[in-house]
């Protein structure tokens, strides 16, 4: 019931939508042929509706969360805590959820972005004006090169210099042998030379020994960055890694919230931090990330989980709202699903993406296409045909 005025949370839904992918997505964990988004829709007294995304790689192949635990998360644990509270608190009621659901990051992400959103629309303006204020109108954007074919990924690298979609590419790495990795990445780093900067994402895949002969000679072929290139098991292994080389070493898996950040940042453990607003925990969360980086010198990248145009767009407002950005970002998720959920596409030009302008994280859900893709869509009727007799 609403009171005093306020605007209450009347109803959480969350959908599941597969969508394909333009090629196969190879990574060292898991080949991605399509991503998975949980979809959250919160819907409040006033009228206005906030929507969030929480999405995962590979199922469980990346992380502890799933899809499908995203959603039970949300529907039986979240929701309850929801309903009937006032809409505007959104911190408040995110304090709450911290409080009796341990963990669940993602589905935590998700539920905050819907309800920032929310209260982006009640108010009129962006969720980068909630976040402390816009500094930036569009965000350098760099594109994941992951067919695992050399031949194939120079050719992808300058379709998109041509069409000055982006000058950043990172290579997914770590599932073959580390001298066929680097001579795969050396093929592709001298094909481009100095028109791109080429970075690698290990995904936890060497040992400390294989990254030590895999980063020198990355360094030696004119590699900018090295993404994650141990587990996240092991973080002395990384601090000693960083200290080694000059190449930068960014901290991605190992990095899942503040606390971990802080401990990072104790031990230099890298000098760069991929910034996932899922991982972190929220769009809170992932903004006490980048002030702990900050206050300790170190730099930051704004990371994806390869989300679609909700999640980006959320990720987005953040990044636009932050003091540095020194290392662009990899919002690129919608470019690689073969079709577009949003009733506007974001706007992806001159190497960037733009940062939407419009109240809340700046979209808007185009139903009849997350109906179609949605997993639970009803099977489609079938229309009985009169059966021909012999002869007929």
């Amino acid at each position: 019931m609403q009171t005093g005025g306020a605007a209450r949370i009347d109803r959480v839904e969350t959908l599941i939508v597969d969508i394909p992918t333009i090629r196969a997505h190879h990574l060292s964990m898991h080949t991605m042929r399509s991503q998975t988004l949980v979809l959250v829709r919160v819907f409040c007294s006033d009228g206005t509706v906030g929507v969030g995304e929480g999405t995962t790689i590979g199922g469980l192949s990346y992380g502890e969360e799933s899809p499908e635990g995203i959603k039970l998360t949300i529907d039986t644990y979240i929701a309850p805590l929801l309903i009937g509270a006032d809409a505007s608190r959104v911190a408040a009621l995110m304090d709450g959820v911290r409080h009796a659901v341990k963990g669940n990051r993602f589905a935590r992400c998700a539920v905050e972005t819907a309800l920032l959103d929310a209260l982006g629309h009640r108010l009129g303006l962006p969720v980068s004006e909630l976040l402390g204020g816009r500094r930036r109108d569009a965000l350098e954007v760099a594109w994941t090169l992951a067919s695992g074919d050399t031949a194939q990924d120079i050719e992808e690298a300058e379709a998109m210099l041509a069409a000055r979609r982006h000058r950043i590419f990172k290579l997914k790495i770590g599932k073959r042998e580390v001298g066929a990795d680097v001579k795969h990445v050396a093929a592709i780093k001298a094909a481009l030379g100095d028109r791109a900067s080429v970075r690698v994402d290990v995904n936890m895949a060497w040992s400390e020994h294989q990254a030590r002969r895999g980063i020198a000679a990355l360094e030696a072929a004119g590699v900018d960055l090295v993404e994650q290139p141990v587990s996240r098991d092991h973080p002395r292994a990384l601090t000693r890694l960083t200290q080694r080389f000059d190449v930068a070493i960014m901290a991605d898996e190992s990095l899942q919230g503040p606390g971990e950040a802080m401990e990072l940042a104790r031990t230099r453990a890298a000098g760069v931090f991929a910034l996932k607003i899922a991982q972190s925990g929220g769009l809170f969360d992932a903004q006490r990330v980048a002030a702990i980086a900050d206050a300790a010198g170190i730099e930051l990248y704004g990371g994806t989980m390869l989300e679609g145009g909700v999640g980006t767009a959320a990720a987005a407002q953040l990044c636009a709202a932050l003091p540095a950005l020194a290392w662009g970002t990899e919002l690129f998720g919608p470019l690689l699903l073969v079709e577009e959920i949003l009733a506007t596409p974001l706007t992806y030009r001159d190497f960037a993406l733009v940062v939407p302008a419009t109240p809340g994280i700046g979209v808007v859900l185009d139903m009849d296409r997350v109906d179609f893709f949605r997993r639970d869509r009803p099977a489609p009727r079938l229309v009985p045909v009169a059966r021909q007799t012999a002869g007929a």
